[in-house]
């Protein structure tokens, strides 16, 4: 039986290989040779040992485009040789959200790497539902960039952003960026971008953002009270995970305003100001992964163009992706999106 070798964080820090077998596909199963497989930072969350959800040993990556190499019994709407991504999600599809359309918040939701199955490996199996074609103007690289485009999507969504309206992205990392190019795209309004690496503030600058402030030698909450009138803004995002961010996202948010949260917190349990909360009546909102958003982001991409190559700041091959993970475990690195090419 053919076999192929699948990354696996075999402990903090270290990338091993494993030999899968290729094994053979359920009726409404397909499998796609990889292409393209990036580096996301929950990924580099998992590579720490610190992903609150996925202990070690455990595959890894789950953000990627290729081809169809080969389609089950019951597929019928994908052939072999169609450019694709996948939206890496597993759902039990009967508990109570799910009937609801909401499986993004299934009681039993995992992901594929959660089950053994990474992408930065040579195959990749998925169920037929949760694989989409690219649209011809998207390219293979930028396919693989789909799921946090889609992670952004959603978190918008949640922030409900009206014309006119202020926000600030706290994280200037991937999610971070296509959350702050979305919600300029779709306010017109003041968008601030927030981080302490001055090479992602220069991205977020190109990406559109109205204002970029480094958090490690800047007032942040100061600054965006400033550029707000005194008012702070009517939207917040915290994509980074940090206690401190998470503060204040809060505190430069307006009085009814609303945060939303997508950053992962590694085993913390940061303190919330609750009064704070209640004295400036803020709405906070959680954003988990994506729901029904693979199709609006390749809808988005259909109808008109956003700089998803452009995120890309570093390519490597799947042999040197040890050597990709410690690059973005380096402090001060120039690097946005690493793309692994297999």
């Amino acid at each position: 039986m053919q076999t192929y070798p699948m990354a696996v964080i075999t402990e903090p820090l270290k990338i091993g290989f494993e030999d899968q077998q290729l094994m053979a596909l359920g009726p409404d199963e397909v499998r796609i040779r990889v292409r393209y497989a990036a580096i996301c930072g929950s990924d580099l969350h998992l590579f720490k040992g610190k992903h609150p959800s996925a202990p070690l040993p455990s595959a890894v990556g789950h953000e990627l485009s290729g081809e169809i190499a080969e389609v089950g019994a019951n597929v019928s709407h994908l052939s072999v040789g169609d450019r694709v991504t996948v939206e890496p999600v597993i759902t039990c599809g009967a508990c109570h959200f799910c009937l609801r359309g909401q499986y993004h918040l299934c009681r039993e939701i995992s992901f594929h790497y959660r089950k053994g199955q990474g992408a930065f490996a040579e195959y990749f199996t998925a169920p037929g539902r949760h694989v989409f074609p690219l649209p011809q103007s998207v390219s293979l690289e930028a396919g693989a960039l789909i799921e946090p485009l889609s992670v952004a999507l959603h978190a918008v969504k949640k922030a409900q952003p009206r014309l006119g309206q202020s926000s600030a992205i706290f994280g200037a990392g991937a999610i971070g960026l296509l959350t702050m190019l979305l919600l300029r795209k779709m306010t017109r309004g003041l968008a601030i971008s927030v981080d302490v690496n001055d090479f992602r503030l220069q991205k977020a600058l190109e990406f559109g953002a109205t204002a970029a402030m480094n958090n490690a030698k800047e007032e942040a909450i100061e600054k965006i009270f400033e550029l707000t009138d005194g008012i702070g803004a009517d939207i917040t995002v915290e994509a980074v995970g940090l206690a401190q961010t998470l503060s204040q996202a809060l505190e430069s948010v307006r009085k009814g305003g609303l945060v939303t949260l997508i950053g992962i917190f590694e085993n913390q349990r940061p303190e919330v100001p609750v009064n704070l909360l209640i004295q400036k009546e803020i709405t906070l909102a959680g954003s988990q992964g994506y729901n029904w958003d693979f199709q609006d982001a390749l809808a988005m991409l259909s109808h008109s163009t956003l700089p998803l190559d452009s995120l890309v700041s570093h390519r490597f091959s799947l042999k040197n992706l040890q050597k990709a993970f410690d690059l973005l475990r380096t402090p001060g690195n120039q690097a946005v999106k690493v793309l692994i090419e297999i």
